[in-house]
């Protein structure tokens, strides 16, 4: 399995500017090639090849007056420019033949320098670790890197990004194998929400942190500060740095608290079943600010590459299932209830039930029941049953997650 580790680096001024110029000439390579297959396309001329592309717009650019300049940069960083262009027009055409997962993903779109977010990708030819704990970057020079813990495995790639706060960050790709926990015999659903984080079914709640309630009367006051400045002057530059910074310290802390959460749960657990909510359209109704500060789909990712790492069960209970209709000790449906309403009372076994902890105990019993079955039947708007494939997290052995899928383990060095 592919994990990959973040890393903080320190630059110094010089590696800043190379760094910068690293960036521009990995944009302008992406434009260029970008707009050579839109002209293409538009005067109906067949789909122009990565080997065309690299030979015009990055060999031969290198060689006149107006893209000299990109052979300051290692070669390396220009490539795989093109190479994730071609990521991305795979991913477009994959959407539209429906081979694709998820929502549709639209075409390929130009980067601008105005982008506050910038990264370039290297191969290991490119960079190397150095014994002094300093990362050599091609052309850049040697990386000051605060290393918070011991990479596993020697590095297949590294992401060198800039975010929106000025921060600096290296991103290793290293492959490994599973960490695989001594196996228990508990199992646990879990209702997420907002009024406590999670419950579950074992009748423990987790509350939630709220990092960005807690931080809206610094950021209200940042925000203020930045409206008022100048646009294009250097103080509303840094004031813009100031509130991203503050956004930045909102994001790490829910990402490090995800991280603790779900590996105590998974450590705690021999399996774990969660809702597959709609996040997305619940990010698009009043309680929208709430749910974006919990982070759901944060959370129920990193429960799932972490039953792959720890040789756990996982597995998601459709968004259809009725958890908080159905009474959890007779199982009478008792019908849907406003949000409003906390606490019920079954109509048929008259049992007294706490909503989201008699939800997380509904979500226990399906959960067993897909993993029992290995597929579930659902049933669509006509009636007409849907079967749906559900693959136990312990059965996915090391190396067999799709080609290309890197889990991301959370930033380290902050």
């Amino acid at each position: 399995m592919q994990l990959r580790y973040n890393y903080r680096a320190y630059p110094d001024a010089s590696q800043r500017r190379a760094l910068a110029s690293a960036f521009g000439c990995a944009r302008v390579v992406w434009n260029d090639c970008l707009r050579h297959r839109k002209e293409a396309h538009a005067a109906g001329m067949p789909y122009v090849t990565s080997a065309e592309l690299s030979r015009l717009r990055i060999t031969q650019a290198k060689r006149t007056e107006e893209r000299a300049w990109l052979a300051d940069v290692s070669a390396v960083v220009l490539q795989q420019s093109l190479r994730d262009l071609d990521t991305a027009f795979k991913n477009f055409f994959d959407s539209l033949k429906g081979g694709r997962q998820g929502r549709k993903t639209g075409p390929p779109r130009y980067k601008s320098k105005k982008d506050t977010r910038q990264s370039i990708r290297l191969t290991t030819n490119a960079f190397s670790l150095q014994e002094g704990g300093t990362v050599y970057v091609a052309k850049v020079g040697n990386l000051r890197v605060k290393w918070s813990r011991r990479l596993p495995a020697a590095p297949t790639s590294l992401t060198v990004t800039k975010d929106s706060s000025g921060r600096y960050f290296l991103s290793f790709v290293v492959d490994t194998e599973p960490d695989v926990l001594p196996g228990l015999r508990t199992d646990v659903g879990l209702d997420l929400g907002l009024s406590a984080f999670a419950v579950l079914s074992d009748g423990s709640r987790i509350d939630s942190p709220r990092f960005l309630r807690r931080a809206e009367k610094k950021l209200r006051r940042l925000q203020r500060e930045l409206s008022r400045k100048a646009k294009g002057s250097k103080n509303r530059a840094k004031a813009r740095i100031k509130v991203a910074r503050q956004h930045a310290k909102v994001a790490d802390r829910r990402r490090d608290w995800h991280h603790k959460a779900s590996t105590q749960i998974m450590r705690d657990n021999q399996a774990v079943y969660v809702e597959d909510l709609a996040v997305a359209a619940l990010g698009r109704t009043p309680l929208a600010k709430s749910v974006h500060d919990a982070g759901w789909s944060a959370f129920v990712a990193k429960l799932e590459y972490k039953a792959v790492k720890h040789g756990r069960t996982f597995a998601k209970v459709d968004r259809a299932f009725p958890s908080s209709q159905v009474c959890s000790a007779c199982g009478f449906r008792d019908g849907p209830k406003p949000l409003r309403v906390r606490e019920w009372t079954c109509g048929e076994c008259a049992a007294v039930h706490d909503r989201d902890h008699n939800a997380a105990r509904n979500v226990l019993v399906e959960g067993r029941r897909i993993v029992a079955n290995g597929r579930v039947e659902t049933s669509n708007a006509c009636g007409v049953p849907i079967r749906r494939a559900h693959v136990p997290a312990q059965h996915v052995e090391a190396g067999s997650l799709r080609k290309g899928r890197t889990i991301q383990t959370g930033i380290s060095g902050l």
